[in-house]
């Protein structure tokens, strides 16, 4: 364990308005994301959030918790890192606005200034908990699900999003672009995490507000482009081309990507990665759409009284689990039945995982599979070995990674999600301490870093891993995990 912040952990956090290349090529600016002060102690950290002034967003219910958690927990460095971390979406991402006289919150990715439908879900997810007691942070939720119907109306296909028509660096994709559009990558994700975040506000705060009539068009706009893409009649009417030295930024077959047969499930032409697809049933994706679904037909017949709209999601809901049960199973010789990462409908599997949620690791996080299905616990296994090309073990820490960042790049959010699904304590502590030793000393997750070398990250300021380790660390505490959180060294 450290027990102090290196100079050059400080020199990494003062890329304050500096340009940031990450292993993937893509430069990214930061616009002051976190102060530079650091006090060398053993027992305190200063912290690394924004001063109070340029916070971009105050909840008095999260510093309430913030200040509840720190006085639990005894590790000062994994305090440090909480206060860090769990505020950050709204410390550094979130606009509140109001537009037309209704809540209106865009929120960056973070170093990248665009919107994008699965990240923002993901980001404000452990802050629904805390809005029935704080006004203003309900309405900032709020407004979050309002803009997600926006966009899905603007473009169901798309995965990020401008604030307002500006245009942008793909404005070049051979794809159906539009200038609200930050890219137009197709993920079954994008549409699943904004009914994922919906359903969850509506069940903490009971505020149906939110289920209009943006909603109402958002989710037929769902329907038929999940229908669309199960590609029952020919190869749907989505396709995508880019310029680009990055074989995994474009599509295969002049934009259709490779074939797949018609069997119930719906094509995902990108992974949550934005990376593209091999054989384009993504099977964690389908998993989440089908949870998804259900989520939204109890909202149309229960809010909306809509009957038979809610029939068509209960039935396509119905006919994707079918095709699961079919078609995600590989009978593995070592690991016997495990679900595969990605099919065709032709009896082609690719066996791997990436660390992008949706992922096989994660099925349960997102409440798709039970933790205890047979099927998925081998898959646990098989995903967290080195029989999945992207399981990645080295000096500093051990995880899942993927094509996105390349060879030996572990991604942090397989370790939170492995924290996540885990039964076993002394896995949970070990997936804890291996966050908290491979941060770097900048009190923040990273996008990944480098299984033998942990000061080779990528993307400082990466919102959504943030957030998720403060959600994990509230998780465990109400999961009654305080000691074994208090028992790290």
């Amino acid at each position: 364990m450290k027990n102090s912040v290196s100079l050059k952990s400080v020199l990494l956090c003062t890329l304050i308005g500096a340009s940031f290349m990450s292993e993937n090529g893509y430069a990214s600016s930061l616009v002051e994301p976190f102060p530079v002060a650091v006090r060398e102690s053993t027992q305190d950290y200063v912290s690394q959030r924004p001063e109070v002034s340029k916070r971009l967003f105050h909840s008095k219910a999260v510093e309430a918790k913030i200040q509840e958690v720190k006085k639990l927990l005894t590790n000062p460095y994994l305090r440090w890192m909480f206060e860090n971390c769990f505020p950050n979406t709204l410390d550094t991402t979130v606009h509140y606005r109001t537009q037309d006289g209704d809540d209106d919150t865009f929120v960056y990715t973070g170093d990248i200034h665009a919107m994008w439908l699965r990240d923002s879900g993901a980001q404000v997810w452990p802050y629904v908990d805390l809005a029935n007691e704080d006004p203003a942070l309900k309405k900032m939720l709020r407004g979050v699900i309002l803009r997600q119907w926006k966009c899905i109306n603007i473009d169901p296909y798309a995965n990020g999003f401008n604030d307002g028509p500006v245009g942008g660096e793909w404005m070049s994709d051979k794809t159906d672009m539009k200038p609200e559009l930050h890219e137009r990558k197709w993920e079954i994700d994008s549409l699943c995490y904004p009914l994922r975040l919906a359903y969850h506000y509506w069940k903490i705060t009971g505020d149906a507000s939110v289920f209009g009539d943006l909603w109402l068009e958002a989710i037929q706009n769902i329907l038929t482009t999940f229908k669309d893409q199960q590609r029952k009649d020919g190869r749907g009417s989505y396709s995508f081309q880019r310029k680009t030295e990055r074989a995994l930024d474009t599509m295969t077959n002049e934009g259709w990507g490779n074939p797949v047969k018609p069997v119930g499930l719906i094509a995902s032409s990108f992974r949550p990665s934005d990376d593209a697809s091999t054989f384009q049933f993504l099977i964690p994706s389908n998993f989440f759409a089908v949870t998804s679904l259900r989520k939204a037909a109890e909202i149309l017949k229960q809010v909306n009284k809509k009957p038979e709209l809610a029939k068509q999601c209960t039935d396509l809901a119905d006919e994707v689990e079918k095709a699961l049960r079919k078609y995600a199973i590989y009978n593995h010789p070592k690991y016997g039945k495990i679900y595969a990462y990605e099919v065709d409908g032709f009896g082609n599997y690719l066996l791997m995982d990436d660390a992008n949620v949706p992922s096989l690791l994660a099925m349960p996080y997102l409440g798709d599979v039970d933790v205890n299905d047979p099927i998925y616990q081998n898959t646990r296994r098989f995903v967290w070995s080195e029989d999945n090309p992207y399981f990645f073990k080295g000096k500093v820490g051990e995880g899942i990674g993927g094509p996105h960042i390349g060879y030996d790049m572990v991604w942090p959010m397989s370790i939170m999600m492995k924290a996540f699904t885990s039964q076993d304590d002394k896995e949970i502590q070990s997936c804890i301490k291996m966050l908290m030793t491979t941060d770097a000393g900048t009190g923040f997750m990273h996008e990944s870093f480098h299984k033998d070398n942990a000061e080779k990250f990528t993307r400082p300021w990466f919102a959504w891993q943030n957030t998720l380790f403060g959600e994990l660390i509230l998780k465990l505490i109400a999961d009654g995990k305080l000691e074994l959180l208090n028992g790290i060294k």
